[in-house]
């Protein structure tokens, strides 16, 4: 018996992903369905309320902006052979780091506030990430487990500061001051409205295209660095990395720092460009649809900047859905999530097995 034929990188990046997607939207439907409500029509207001007006469009990028952060940071870990499920923990800390900068320095120009905040933002999310790293990398501890684990730490500590440490001066909500004019990002619509271009008023800002500068990195280093190609040596094959002269502990010590410094990116578009303040669950789970994006978008910054879209897509037309069909709320787009999740990782070969037998029947010379 033959060895399964690999597919081609088209249909790998491309058509099966695209698949998976299907699969798991034909079983929303069927869901929807259950649930007593017609399915096109959930449809409908799904894609109108992503993507129907000025308004929808900034708000599904505002989201998908966390979402390429938070992707990306799984997907460097991923290349290494990590499985780093504590995107949410380093992207809280990496807020909090961003914060305090924001708090301490905003009434600085926000031309000299922003790289500080970058680096803080950074800094904080690389810092929290090495513990974990350093103890799978020296102690044998699971990533997996260390990074869920950081997670609750993380949450527990930032519900300590804004309680008592940072929490405003005379009220209850455990959340900082504002932040000064400095330390905002400008919003998108601003800067239209600059050169005379009208757009709706929403949180979509500056991060946007600071995101997109982290996904042409990340490529950059993956792909066109002798560091990104040990890095992903050692991911395929961690045997053949040490004969190669590449040392696994450091690969992984060195993924998850970077991969910190990628989620730490999330507090930039959601605490300087939406919230303009520190409060509590800020990154309100983008830390774990970064899995999901970077699992569709097969940990590359292409696919994964187009899975983030989509799930910004699902975030912000779930709103339009519940509001419509009162049947269907929030909680349904988390069962689309799920459903992504589920075929783009535990049951991606369910569509790949036959499609790499269709293509090897394509295959000249195959009898």
């Amino acid at each position: 018996m033959s060895a399964p034929t690999k597919l081609p990188r088209w249909a790998e990046l491309g058509l099966l992903p695209l698949l998976n997607l299907a699969a798991a939207l034909v079983l929303s439907g069927l869901i929807v369905r259950i649930m007593g409500e017609n399915p096109w029509t959930a449809c409908k207001l799904l894609v109108t309320g992503a993507l129907g007006s000025q308004e929808a469009i900034g708000y599904t990028l505002y989201y998908a902006t966390n979402f390429i952060f938070t992707g990306l940071a799984v997907a460097v870990a991923y290349q290494a052979g990590l499985f780093n499920i504590g995107a949410e923990g380093q992207a809280y800390i990496g807020g909090l780091g961003t914060g305090l900068v924001c708090l301490w320095l905003g009434h600085w120009p926000f031309w000299a506030v922003l790289p500080l905040a970058v680096l803080a933002g950074a800094g904080a999310g690389a810092g929290w990430a090495f513990i974990p790293a350093w103890l799978q990398a020296r102690r044998g501890s699971h990533i997996v487990i260390t990074t869920i684990m950081f997670n609750f730490i993380a949450a527990a500590l930032m519900t300590y500061l804004l309680v008592n440490v940072l929490i405003k001066p005379g009220q209850q909500s455990p959340e900082t001051r504002e932040f000064a004019a400095g330390a905002t990002m400008p919003a998108v619509h601003e800067l239209l409205a600059k050169v005379g271009i009208e757009f709706a008023a929403t949180p979509f800002n500056l991060s946007f295209g600071l995101a997109l500068v982290a996904a042409g990195l990340v490529w950059l280093f993956l792909w066109r660095t002798r560091w990104g190609y040990a890095l992903r040596v050692a991911g395929e094959n961690p045997t053949a990395a040490v004969y190669a002269g590449i040392s696994p502990s450091r690969v992984t010590i060195g993924a998850m720092l970077l991969s910190g410094v990628l989620a730490g990116g999330l507090g930039l578009n959601e605490l300087m460009g939406a919230q303009h303040r520190l409060l509590l669950d800020f990154p309100s789970g983008a830390g774990f649809v970064g899995i999901a994006v970077a699992l569709m978008g097969r940990n590359h910054p292409v696919g994964i900047f187009g899975a983030a879209v989509l799930f910004g897509a699902l975030a912000q037309g779930g709103s339009q859905l519940s509001f419509d069909l009162p049947k269907l709320n929030r909680d349904m787009v988390v069962v689309i999530q799920g459903l992504v999740i589920l075929f783009c990782g535990a049951l991606e070969n369910v569509f790949r097995t036959p499609l790499a037998a269709l293509w090897r029947r394509k295959e000249p010379g195959e009898r």
